[in-house]
């Protein structure tokens, strides 16, 4: 069973149960044990939930409608030091009945590619050692960040630019640091990736995601970077949804690896949709109909379900993913994607 799905009111002001709060979240670093810690007062709580992929809107529902209207008058509008001093918006939230053909809001989270029947998908586990992970950490964080509105990055060989979603070619920072050649010339050589062995790879990007946040959904920009694009993930675990439509009923704009907002996704049910979960020192690759039509995102949340275990991002992760960058017009054989095509 999936959680309820919640909506607002078109005013917002019709009392119940439930109330839609905006401008907290595991993404602005208060969690829902935060939260409810804050509006257990009023009265007993039967959970705080996402509102949606934002992770900076939370559904909070009460037992009692009495209750949440006496948070709603409280804590309205008004700055809550014990929730970093955050002035809180709120209106009324209803349970939305979830119809039959829309998918559940949970799905199985797989711990191998191979369970996921997505071609083109690769996961090695352990691709490097913590002694290894824990030189790459320090490498990157003798060097400059530069700041996103919700995380970190480092450029290399190549700056993404995330304003128009591509590399400007013609600026090269220069190759690729030293610290990863091991990591290149493993890649290499890894029997799992089959066509890597002479693929020259010229663009890092370095992403560090503090606890709670996310990626939102996109395919990496066709005509910015090849085939193959791998991502290795360092510190911190997490989840890695992808959605591929088939009907072209809601078709995200191609997007990089930026944080892009591509609509509401889970308001339309023709999508195929697919979850792994992705370990410390563990390597992704996409490559094919995976890197081409699928899109992929990470959640933002502080809590991983695993199947039956629950997994806390209690640390940040830090990504390094490499790619080529592309020369030429991308004719991959995924046109509704594709920018060169369209």
């Amino acid at each position: 069973m999936g959680l309820p799905r919640f909506g607002r009111p078109k005013n917002g002001v019709e009392p119940s149960s439930n109330l839609y709060v905006a401008n907290c979240g595991p993404a602005v670093g208060i969690s829902h044990d935060d939260i409810a810690s804050v509006f257990c007062k009023f009265g007993d709580l039967k959970g705080v939930f996402a509102a949606d992929e934002s992770g900076t809107r939370v559904i909070v529902s009460f037992s009692e409608e009495g209750s949440a209207q006496s948070a709603f008058k409280a804590l309205d509008g008004t700055p809550c030091p014990e929730l970093g001093g955050r002035s809180l918006h709120i209106r009324y939230s209803v349970i939305q009945p979830t119809p039959k053909d829309k998918v559940s809001d949970t799905i199985p989270v797989s711990i191998n590619a191979s369970d996921l029947s997505i071609p083109g998908l690769y996961l090695v586990h352990d691709f490097i050692t913590a002694k290894e992970e824990e030189e790459l950490l320090q490498a990157v964080d003798s060097r400059p960040w530069n700041s996103l509105s919700k995380r970190r990055v480092q450029h290399y060989g190549f700056e993404f630019r995330y304003d128009v979603r591509n590399v400007n070619t013609r600026h090269c920072l220069g190759e690729l640091p030293s610290f990863v050649s091991p990591i290149l010339e493993r890649i290499s050589s890894c029997p799992t990736f089959k066509n890597a062995e002479h693929i020259v790879l010229d663009q890092l990007t370095v992403n560090e995601y503090p606890p709670g946040v996310g990626l939102s959904p996109h395919i990496d920009t066709h005509s910015a970077f090849e085939d193959l694009i791998f991502s290795l993930s360092l510190s911190g675990p997490c989840i890695m949804e992808f959605r591929k439509y088939e009907n072209g009923d809601w078709r995200p704009k191609v997007a990089s690896s930026a944080v892009t907002e591509t609509g509401s996704p889970e308001d339309d049910s023709n999508f195929l949709r697919r979850a792994i979960y992705l370990p410390p020192r563990s390597l992704l690759l996409l490559s094919g109909e995976a890197r081409y039509a699928w899109n992929h995102y990470i959640p933002h949340h502080k809590i991983d379900k695993v199947n039956d275990r629950v997994i806390r991002r209690a640390s940040r992760r830090v990504s390094f993913t490499f790619r080529k960058v592309r020369a030429g017009a991308c004719e991959c054989k995924f046109p509704q994607f594709c920018d060169s095509q369209r």
